[in-house]
C-alpha cells in the first residue's frame, strides 16, 4: 500500500466556466458605473457622496460572494480528490480454451452461410460473456495451431477471428485429437478445476483418436465442453476457386459427393469423459447462456494482480464554501438605512 496527497479531477473539463468568471466581473463592473452615472443624472452631488459609497461598498461586496460562490460551486462540480492510495486487485477466473474447426467441412451449407461462419458468430458471442476469465483460441483442420494464447485481453480474441477462415490451415482433414492435446498442453501449468476446453465442430474425426485425447485431458483435471454444428444426416462439401466462386462439390476416389454428417455420438463421448456437456447448435443456433453458466461453476483461480490508485472525494469541502458565501450574500442588504 502506497499513499500520495494530491489534486485530481474526475471532471475536468468543468474548470472551463472558471473562465467565465471574469466576463461575469466585468459585467458587474460595467452595471454599477452605468447605475452610478445614471444617479448622478438626478441626484444632488453632496447627498450621493454620502449615499454611493456605502451602497457602492456593498454592491462590490455582494458581487464578489457571488463570483467566489460560483468559483467554488465550478471546482466542487469537477468533483475534486485529494489523495490517492495504491490498492492491490487481484483477478480471478477460469483457463479456457476455444478450438475451433476450420476444415473443409466447416463450409457445408446447412447452417447459413456456412458451418464456419456460425462457429465464428457462437465464439463472438461467448468472448463478450467470458470477461475476467482468460481466453485462449486454437484453430486444427488436419492439424491444430495456437491462433491467440491465453489472455485476459477479450478484444484480442475478436481480432483473431476477422482472420480465422478454411484456407487458414493447408493440411486437410479433421483431427480433434490433435486440438484436443495441443489445449490440454497448454492448460498443463494452471491450477486443477480451473482450466475448461470449448470445441466448436462438427464432430469429424480422421484416425486422431479424439476419444482417446479427451480421456488423457480428463486426467489433466480439464473439462471439455462440444459445441456441435451441421445436420447429422449429411450436407454436401463445396469446392471454390481462387476468387471464391463455387466450382462443385467434394467428391472422393469413386467420384461420389462427400456427404459431412454431425456426429453428435462422438462429440457427446468427449464431453461425458471429461464432466464436461455436450450442446447442439440448432440452425447455428444455442443457448450461449447454458454454456457459460457452466464454465462458471469452474473453480476460480488467481489469473493476476495490479495496482491501482484509488481516489477521495473532496468536492463536499468546495461546495460548502460556495453555500456558505451565497448564503452571506443572500443576507447582506443592498443598502444602508440613512438617517
Amino acid at each position: 500500500m502506497g499513499f500520495k496527497r494530491y489534486m485530481h479531477f474526475v471532471y475536468p473539463y468543468f474548470l472551463l466556466f472558471e473562465l467565465l468568471l471574469a466576463p461575469l466581473a466585468l459585467f458587474f463592473a460595467y452595471r454599477f458605473r452605468e447605475k452610478r452615472r445614471a444617479l448622478e443624472r438626478f441626484a444632488d452631488p453632496a447627498l450621493l457622496a454620502r449615499l454611493s459609497s456605502a451602497n457602492g461598498t456593498r454592491r462590490w461586496l455582494k458581487a464578489t460572494l457571488v463570483i467566489g460562490a460560483l468559483f467554488f460551486i465550478i471546482i466542487a462540480l469537477a468533483r475534486p480528490q485529494f489523495g490517492a492510495k495504491l490498492v492491490s486487485v487481484q483477478r480471478q477466473g477460469a483457463d479456457v480454451v476455444i478450438a475451433v474447426d476450420v476444415s473443409a467441412s466447416m463450409l457445408a451449407q446447412d447452417m447459413k452461410p456456412n458451418r464456419l461462419e456460425r462457429a465464428k458468430a457462437l465464439l463472438s458471442q461467448l468472448a463478450l460473456q467470458m470477461q475476467g476469465n482468460r481466453v485462449g483460441i486454437l484453430a486444427f483442420a488436419g492439424t491444430a495451431f495456437w491462433q491467440c494464447p491465453l489472455t485476459l485481453d477479450i478484444s484480442s480474441v475478436n481480432l483473431f477471428l476477422q482472420i480465422m477462415d478454411a484456407n487458414l490451415i493447408p493440411l486437410p482433414g479433421t483431427a480433434l485429437g490433435s486440438a484436443i492435446r495441443l489445449a490440454t498442453a497448454g492448460l498443463s501449468k494452471t491450477a486443477p478445476k480451473s482450466k475448461a476446453i470449448v470445441l466448436l465442430t462438427d464432430g469429424e474425426d480422421h484416425n486422431s483418436d479424439a476419444a482417446g485425447a479427451a480421456r488423457e485431458a480428463a486426467k489433466a483435471g480439464i473439462k471439455i465442453y462440444t459445441i456441435g454444428l451441421g445436420n447429422p444426416s449429411g450436407e454436401p462439401i463445396p469446392i471454390y476457386d481462387a476468387n471464391g466462386t463455387f466450382v462443385e462439390y467434394k467428391k472422393n476416389k469413386k467420384g461420389d459427393v462427400v456427404m459431412s454428417k454431425l456426429d453428435e455420438a462422438l462429440l457427446a463421448q468427449i464431453a461425458d469423459d471429461t464432466g464436461g456437456a455436450y450442446f447442439r447448435a440448432q440452425d447455428g443456433v444455442m443457448d450461449v447462456g447454458r454454456l457459460i453458466e457452466e464454465i462458471r461453476t469452474l473453480e476460480k483461480q488467481k489469473l493476476s494482480s495490479s495496482l491501482h490508485r484509488s481516489y477521495e472525494d473532496r468536492y463536499q469541502y468546495f461546495l460548502f464554501m460556495g453555500l456558505v458565501l451565497l448564503m452571506a450574500e443572500f443576507f447582506i442588504p443592498a443598502t444602508r438605512k440613512v438617517l
